[in-house]
């Protein structure tokens, strides 16, 4: 058994195709085949359900499948050592963001990071919670920056900022005189919200429904993206919550529209999360020394109640 052999195995499961699997994994697909089959052979059972379409997983190899990604991730820690004795810090960094992060977030500390580890190759994508999750748990993230706690038993979760909520409330609506706002202030069902599978999405139903019993099927309008929220509310079509980061870069004549709770503040919780096998620590570590060493200045907020991003029925 290798790990080479282990390697084209979580490739295959994860295609559910020994060819698309063989070009992912850079070989000929008659030898990631071959390699496979050696290991069947070896261990006497039968990993892939050839007969279906597409390839499945038979019940021992749904077993071996795990217990093989703990194997390779702990082969990948032997570099991770390597690289930490030697204090390296490079080589290919996955990182995953959430969209409600990734348009203010990453342009603040993006070229910080870059300056300081030029020798790091970053490949940022954004992704929902729901994606994310499911890469790091796979192998095919390294981090990510997401709204939490998440409760989720395989990774972990280092706190970045926390950032307070702001409501958005345009002329002519009821709330717009208030200098103030109390969460008791919030209707649901004159909310603007962003479309289902947005993690924030999710923490404005958890604050609002902390006061008043509503349900999902409520809810009238909503939208992909926070300003598609701000020139639908300019329509006088509701009020709308924003992450406070969202706020900085406004119009002169939209942040007149912006009014802050009560202290303590609503806020969301954006923390450095990711496998709880710990690879590529030095990497983590830094990104989180840069990131809390510039949002440090943006962010003076101290008083605030973290709303939870999951999902309460």
């Amino acid at each position: 058994m290798t790990i080479t052999q282990l390697y084209y195995v979580l490739a295959v499961a994860e295609n559910q195709n020994f060819t698309k699997a063989a070009e992912k994994c850079f070989v000929t697909q008659p030898t990631l085949s071959m390699q496979i089959q050696k290991l069947e052979d070896e261990l006497d059972v039968q990993i892939f359900d050839r007969s279906k379409k597409p390839i499945e997983l038979t019940d021992v190899g749904k077993k071996i499948v795990i217990q093989a990604r703990n194997i390779v991730n702990e082969s990948y820690r032997i570099q991770d050592i390597v690289d930490q004795q030697k204090g390296f810090i490079g080589g290919e960094f996955k990182l995953g963001i959430i969209p409600t992060v990734m348009p203010t977030l990453l342009p603040m500390f993006l070229k910080a990071f870059i300056k300081k580890h030029p020798k790091v190759k970053l490949k940022i994508e954004e992704l929902t919670t729901e994606e994310i999750i499911t890469r790091i748990n796979d192998g095919h993230l390294d981090a990510a920056i997401a709204a939490t706690p998440l409760e989720e038993e395989n990774i972990k979760e280092r706190a970045l900022f926390y950032e307070p909520f702001v409501c958005y409330i345009p002329q002519g609506h009821r709330l717009h005189g208030k200098s103030k706002i109390e969460i008791a202030d919030l209707d649901i069902d004159d909310m603007l919200l962003l479309e289902d599978g947005h993690c924030f999405r999710e923490g404005v139903i958890n604050l609002c429904k902390a006061f008043k019993d509503h349900t999902d099927d409520e809810f009238q309008l909503e939208s992909g993206s926070i300003e598609t929220l701000i020139k639908l509310s300019n329509e006088g079509l509701g009020m709308t919550l924003l992450p406070y980061l969202h706020t900085l870069d406004m119009r002169e004549n939209e942040k007149k529209n912006l009014h802050y709770f009560s202290e303590p503040s609503p806020a969301r919780e954006v923390s450095i999360i990711f496998h709880k096998s710990e690879l590529k620590m030095q990497i983590i570590e830094s990104l989180q020394e840069v990131i809390a060493g510039i949002i440090r200045g943006a962010i003076a907020f101290q008083d605030v109640k973290i709303i939870s991003p999951i999902h309460k029925k």
